[in-house]
């Protein structure tokens, strides 16, 4: 398979997890408001997000990337923020997929700016997409994303995508309990027919501003139950090591759903990723609370080999299992934990 090239010069942490995958954020900023990333009533008009001089530059992002590739990384994920609102984003693929070992070359969106977006990103080499929508019920859509855009808009977005050829499509949707929960079947029924794929993801304490509580979490265990029910599943093996994903097929052979439970279910024991901030500083956690700054050494003149020195430093000092010590914790515990915005470093 591929994803084995370059084991035997693969990085790896305090636990032997691999480094395989590198998760770019490209952006701190959204054109949505989703409350369980970047709430309205904190990230209002007056929020300052990141100055252009303090973001990397493509160019950074590239030479960042070719260092992190040679030491294992094979699938290359860009984010945000939302990375349609990064300007010339279709430069940066083609930088990206230009470099030698990249197995997988994707990004997450919300979709809003695909449509105008989607010709050059399939032309610059832009490999897979996955798209950010919870529910197909305009008015939960709404209440969602901070009223920012109706379902319509995504769908658009996903139409355009189907016609640039980009298929099966993931569909990530963020699960609350007496949110959005009423909708998922009529999502995975909506999907199912169109060839995609929808990945439920548990409501999960990332950043420190959404505030989370457990018993806003739908088990995956449930929303399993929840479409089983009108559309039988059957469990599947996964695809490579370190997904994150648990896959059901349909008995009827037509597709399949994904269940990402990183609050009932932990997968810290198998997580390869690696995650790149808009400002240059690596994360070797979703929940982490601190970064290695790659940005400052760069600028001042440090070789290929001494940011290599400091990322394979970093990673082998890695002893992140956030998701499975979360239970352990006192709420008392978990708040003072000052973790890095979701928005900051994406999904």
């Amino acid at each position: 398979m591929i994803w084995h090239r370059h084991t035997h010069m693969a990085l790896h942490d305090r636990f032997a997890r691999p480094l395989r995958d590198l998760r770019i954020s490209v952006t701190d900023r959204c054109n949505f408001r989703c409350p369980y990333c970047m709430p309205a009533e904190i990230f209002g008009e007056r929020y300052k997000f990141l100055p252009k001089p303090q973001l990397l530059t493509f160019e950074e992002i590239a030479r960042l990337t070719r260092i992190i590739v040679r030491q294992g990384a094979l699938k290359i994920r860009l984010t945000g923020g939302e990375p349609l609102l990064r300007q010339g984003i279709e430069e940066l693929v083609a930088m990206l997929a230009e470099i030698d070992g990249v197995a997988d070359l994707a990004m997450t969106t919300n979709a809003f700016l695909l449509p105008q977006k989607i010709d050059a990103l399939k032309a610059a080499g832009l490999q897979r997409l996955t798209i950010s929508l919870d529910t197909l019920d305009d008015a939960v859509f709404r209440q969602m994303n901070g009223g920012r855009a109706g379902v319509d808009k995504v769908l658009e977005g996903i139409a355009a995508a189907e016609q640039a050829g980009f298929s099966p499509l993931k569909i990530n949707a963020v699960v609350q309990r007496g949110t959005n929960d009423h909708t998922l079947v009529e999502l995975a029924r909506f999907f199912k027919a169109r060839g995609h794929i929808v990945r439920f993801i548990e409501y999960m304490d990332v950043g420190n501003r959404n505030g989370w509580r457990m018993d806003q979490v739908l088990p995956s265990s449930e929303v399993v139950a929840l479409v089983d029910v009108e559309m039988p599943l059957k469990p599947a093996p996964g695809n490579y090591y370190g997904e994150v994903a648990q896959r059901y097929q349909y008995r009827d052979g037509e597709g399949e759903i994904g269940l990402i439970s990183s609050v009932t279910q932990p997968f810290c024991g198998a997580c390869t990723r690696m995650r790149l901030s808009p400002e240059g500083q690596i994360f070797t956690c979703l929940f982490g609370t601190k970064g290695t700054s790659l940005r400052d050494p760069l600028r001042a003149g440090a070789s290929d080999d001494e940011l290599a020195a400091i990322i394979s430093r970093t990673w082998r000092a890695r002893s992140d299992r956030y998701s499975e010590i979360r239970g352990l914790l006192t709420e008392a515990a978990r708040e003072e934990r000052r973790k890095v915005e979701m928005y900051h470093i994406g999904g």
